[in-house]
């Protein structure tokens, strides 16, 4: 095979963690996924404050990493950090589970609705730090990497990375894919408070699955402390006060404080250029300030690419919104009593996906390689490059199905099936290509935030989402005229909306190819500071 050998089988702890992985993904999607029906069926929202509400929300979950990321690095380890978060994470599930209930929406609405504003503000801040540091966490058990690339160490890990992302992604998107199709379904037909309630115990279910596989993790930086073989509940407890031991103890605004030899085991490191001992000199302070100046640097240079994948990520959040909405205006019907709940048509985008992705890795890639000589096929950039174009091609078909359904009322839902299905397939390029990208751009001891930037797309890209909503509410009802977002589908312009997306996110791609260009990857900064 051109390139070298591609390694075959992912190690234990990586298999385990990918499985992790599609767990939380499947307690999340089971309650995103169709969140905007939840909103206006039950919170009776209209359709665009649904939207916005969901577009800003998933926005807020995807953004918090940049916060959560830099203290996982320094203060923190990311084992720690993930038992930590999950606290979080299942304490927001189990309460926007409450709201379900019927004693839970008295005559005062506000109250009830601050609540699940809270419920959900929850969930966001476990995901921030749960999402990358589990990620990070599955990247070290591929080995340690130097700090500083070159094209030996390079092309010796490429290979290793791209399977475990591919594979990564292929175990996010089946979590995906049993939370979308069951969870809507359960909610549709059981109701809500079943159906948030079996992605909360999923989620419980995978920390203790992930604490349980603490002897076989391989903790490669200094930051991370293996912990002893003890039960689950054990591990879940000592990671949990550890987690909270380095925010007092890190030797932050305590000049005069001594901090004994077991306590600086426990400290990490990876954005500071020195130990964290209780006091600092004004050397270290210079170091540590050089250090964080260089991690401002890394970030910048990749601010370019980051901002031109934001269209990408505005497209991304349609399926959970409006698509979902146009399925509900459809015929749905299978015979004369079952009835396809709208969300689960975001199945299509999961299993195309997992059908496709075991494609691009024994095959697409293989093929490429004997054309490219490239060891991955075709490089990163030209991977998000091809992404984004598929889902460009997607929001024209959707612009030409949804004038299509406004002159047909009676069509099937089916034929939104093509929208869904090529954006599935431009995940497999864009998604788990900017995975590896951010993730390989950044140094060793930032690997949390790497990952980071790369949800940080997805939450500017939600925001952007909303604000672009708003927007256009505001142009398209002037004079009295329709909104092209009306709770009336048959007289909403999705359409147009369809074709705005498709226009910008073309712009953005020829401004993307043109930075490629440019752009220098880290390996091909080293190799010319060595010569």
């Amino acid at each position: 095979m051109a390139g070298g050998h591609r390694p075959k089988v992912l190690n234990k702890p990586c298999i385990l963690l990918i499985v992790i992985a599609g767990m939380e993904r499947f307690a999340f999607k089971g309650v995103a996924s169709n969140l905007v029906i939840y909103l206006t069926d039950v919170v009776n929202m209209s359709n665009s404050a649904a939207a916005k509400t969901v577009n800003s929300w998933c926005g807020f979950t995807s953004i918090m990493p940049l916060l959560v990321a830099p203290l996982a690095d320094s203060l923190w380890d990311h084992y720690s950090t993930i038992l930590a978060a999950s606290f979080f994470y299942i304490l927001g599930l189990a309460s926007l589970t409450s709201t379900t209930f019927e004693w839970a929406w008295p005559v005062n609405k506000n109250i009830s609705n601050t609540f699940m504003f809270w419920s959900l503000c929850l969930i966001s801040l476990g995901q921030g730090g749960y999402n990358p540091s589990l990620q990070a966490f599955g990247g070290d058990q591929l080995g340690e990497e130097e700090d500083l690339p070159s094209n030996q160490t390079d092309l010796k890990t490429s290979s290793k990375r791209t399977t475990f992302f591919t594979w990564w992604y292929f175990g996010v998107c089946s979590g995906s894919l049993l939370g979308v199709s069951i969870m809507s379904y359960i909610q549709d037909t059981l109701g809500w408070s079943l159906g948030f309630a079996i992605p909360t115990m999923v989620m419980i279910a995978s920390i203790i699955l992930f604490s349980c596989g603490t002897r076989c993790y391989a903790f490669n930086f200094a930051n991370d402390q293996k912990l002893d073989n003890h039960s689950p509940l054990t591990n879940i407890t000592n990671g949990l006060k550890t987690a909270i031991s380095r925010v007092f103890n890190c030797g932050i605004g305590e000049s005069h404080r001594k901090v004994n030899a077991p306590e600086l085991e426990l400290q990490e490191n990876q954005l500071s250029c020195q130990k964290l001992v209780g006091s600092m000199e004004p050397g270290e302070r210079q170091s540590k300030s050089t250090c964080l100046s260089d991690n401002a640097k890394v970030t910048l240079r990749l601010l370019p690419i980051w901002t031109m994948l934001l269209l990408f990520a505005v497209i991304f959040q349609q399926p959970a919104t409006f698509f979902t909405k146009q399925g509900m205006t459809m015929r749905r019907n299978i015979g004369t009593k079952f009835k396809i709940p709208p969300a689960t048509l975001q199945g299509a985008i999961t299993v195309s996906i997992i059908i496709l992705m075991p494609f691009y890795d024994r095959v697409l890639v293989p093929c490429t390689q004997l054309i490219t000589r490239n060891e991955k096929g075709i490089t990163v950039l030209q991977r998000m490059g091809v992404g984004m174009v598929l889902s460009i091609i997607a929001m024209v078909i959707a612009a030409l199905v949804e004038e299509k359904r406004l002159k047909n009322p009676s069509l099937s839902i089916f034929w939104l099936l093509p929208q869904y299905i090529l954006l599935g397939i431009s995940d497999i390029f864009t998604v788990v290509g900017m995975q590896e990208f951010f993730y390989g751009e950044v140094p060793v001891k930032m690997r949390t935030m790497g990952i980071a930037l790369y949800t940080s797309v997805f939450g500017v890209g939600s925001f952007l989402s909303a604000i672009m909503i708003a927007l256009i509410e505001v142009f398209t009802t002037r004079g009295g005229n329709q909104s092209w977002f009306s709770d009336d589908m048959m007289k909403a312009r999705l359409d147009k909306y369809y074709w705005l997306l498709a226009i910008l996110s073309s712009f953005s791609l020829l401004i993307y190819i043109v930075l490629c260009k440019f752009h220098k990857s880290r390996s091909d900064l080293a190799n010319e500071n060595d010569a």
